[in-house]
């Protein structure tokens, strides 16, 4: 195909062939003022840059703001939602009222929006070197748990890149992880107990013992997150606690376990004067997550049973259950070890008696056996009859035995009827005869409860250091957490009937009368003892005691 001619400008000497010889041709097509528009372009950028930027800050703070207020209103207790949007809408209404209130407010919240978002978004920088050794090392660690020889593309392999197992990381100032998200193969056997116990206690041993791990399997993603959870406050001693006829707080434990908090005060000796708000008591106001007990005719878990070794809190929560059940109820306490740690409720309203001897307690049990029966006969005729119970079968009776164990030896010696078949009509019929049985002994004497003692004490409680196969014995379930070694006493786990198990620290209840407690603790709890019951009549002629009766009040003539 011919070339088509050029045209005749551009043939000769025009000016289109002089410009295209020259290399001007590129010039005569762009814009003359291309240059003085992208000029301009920028500074109209660079402008709104600046007149913009106080913006910035404005929304990061806005956006913080709101992110606060969220999380706000998720860690508020259900049953305070309305009267916290009430108190919202009554500050709106007064503040619209006001004088320039609206403009005021919204120069506030300006303020507040650009001190909140005053610094910009931090970057991770990532872990530290002595943070990639330690990753490195658990990716080893978990190669073997993790890895098949099948598999074609590990994500678990010697040598290889930890970075695609670790989605987060965090670390202490010590340089051991707080909260680590890693990811497992999908053939990893997730759902069996004793595969992810290997893994665990791997975690447990190359993260750094002497802490409680919390771990969460995610077995749709894949995922399993450690965290470090924060030791439970010690600092929570006996008080009266906000609770309504038929719950008892066993103790607290971690926000996120339970939705309801009861407020508390907290005495502790070496709190700042900052925390303690210049308060020379040491005593700090706040909400605590509670593990509540209910009791009651319609409750699933009426009896309790708390284990633990010695010196553990087993008692100290016995004794925090008794003032507790004072506001309510009468109780009736056997102390099988003998050492007095209930001598102070003797003589108190409300309190039946204080047994530490096998006689009185033989007298003592026989007696509620016979006074469960009693009940469960007088409401079974009022409800014959379509009459309301007597009012004494509406009172409750706690039945709180300490360590019944060593006196079931002492009757085995003596050739005596056990005190634990004693248990059998209160523990099997208690529920519907408003009796509440609390036992608590040592850890390696559970063995030597009684059938019918561990049959209807569906409320477990385990404190002091333990194993987790011996907190999963007791409970019928393991702990979410790893049992640390040494804890303070009355720190544990508890679990109600067939619910999770929760962390547990009992609300430190001394004796007042051990030379040992604090003058702090002493008040506290005889603040919460009834009155001294006042003598009936005159009294009757003194009668031989048994051997080891403290006091012992008869109750008075049965109604209906």
């Amino acid at each position: 195909m011919r070339r088509p001619p050029l045209p005749r400008a551009l043939r000769g000497g025009g000016p289109l062939a002089r410009a295209r010889g020259s290399g001007r041709v590129r010039g005569f097509f762009r814009p003359r003022g291309f240059g003085r528009v992208r000029g301009l372009a920028r500074a109209v950028g660079d402008g709104a840059a600046d007149v913009l930027h106080p913006l910035l800050p404005l929304c990061r703070g806005l956006r913080a703001l709101s992110a606060a207020g969220r999380r706000r209103w998720a860690q508020t207790p259900k049953d305070r939602r309305g009267p916290a949007l009430f108190l919202l809408a009554t500050c709106v209404v007064g503040v619209a009222l006001l004088p320039y209130g609206p403009t005021l407010s919204a120069v506030g919240l300006m303020g507040a929006a650009l001190w909140a978002g005053r610094k910009g978004p931090v970057k991770d920088p990532g872990p530290g070197t002595a943070g990639q050794e330690r990753l490195r090392i658990l990716y080893e660690a978990l190669v073997p748990h993790f890895s098949a020889p099948e598999d074609p593309s590990p994500l678990y392999a010697h040598g290889g890149e930890w970075a695609r197992a670790f989605d987060s990381f965090e670390f202490d100032e010590s340089g051991r992880p707080t909260r680590l998200r890693l990811r497992y193969p999908a053939y990893f056997a997730d759902g069996d107990p004793e595969a992810r116990a290997r893994v665990e206690r791997l975690l447990y041993a190359k993260s750094g013992r002497g802490r409680e791990y919390f771990f969460e399997w995610d077995e749709e993603a894949n995922q399993l997150t450690l965290t470090v959870l924060p030791a439970l406050s010690t600092a929570i001693g006996a008080q009266r606690f906000v609770t309504t006829p038929g719950e008892t707080v066993l103790g607290f434990t971690d926000p996120s376990s339970v939705q309801r908090t009861l407020p508390v005060v907290e005495t502790a000796e070496d709190l700042d004067d900052d925390v303690a708000g210049g308060d020379p008591a040491g005593e700090v106001r706040r909400d605590a997550p509670p593990v509540v007990w209910r009791t009651g005719p319609r409750s699933t878990e009426p009896h309790l049973l708390a284990l633990g070794p010695p010196g553990s809190g087993t008692t100290t929560l016995l004794r925090s259950i008794a003032l507790q059940a004072l506001c309510h109820g009468q109780v009736l306490v056997v102390d099988g070890s003998g050492t007095g740690e209930y001598a102070f409720l003797g003589g108190r309203a409300g309190v039946l008696g204080v047994e530490f001897g096998l006689a009185g307690t033989l007298a003592t049990l026989e007696w509620a056996a016979h006074e469960t029966e009693r009940r469960l006969i007088a409401a079974n005729r009022s409800r014959q009859t379509g009459h309301p119970p007597p009012r004494d079968t509406l009172h409750p009776l706690w039945l709180i035995l300490d360590r019944p164990t060593v006196l079931s030896q002492l009757a085995a010696a003596e050739g005596r009827r056990d005190p634990q078949e004693l248990l059998r009509v209160p523990l099997r019929h208690g529920r519907a005869a408003q009796v509440r049985v609390v036992v608590a002994d040592q850890l390696d004497a559970a063995d030597s409860l009684g059938e019918t003692v561990r049959t209807h004490t569906p409320a477990r409680v385990v404190l002091g250091p333990a194993s987790a196969e011996q907190i999963r014995a007791v409970l019928g379930a393991p702990p979410h957490t790893t049992p640390p070694p040494e804890v303070p006493p009355g720190r544990g786990y508890v679990r109600l009937g067939a619910g999770p198990v929760h962390r547990l620290q009992v609300p430190a209840t001394p004796d007042p009368y051990d030379e040992a407690t604090g003058e702090a603790s002493r008040r506290a709890v005889l603040a919460l003892l009834p009155e001294p019951e006042a003598p009936r009549g005159p009294a009757p002629a003194p009668a031989p005691e048994s051997p080891g009766r403290v006091d012992v009040v008869k109750a008075g003539p049965a109604e209906g």
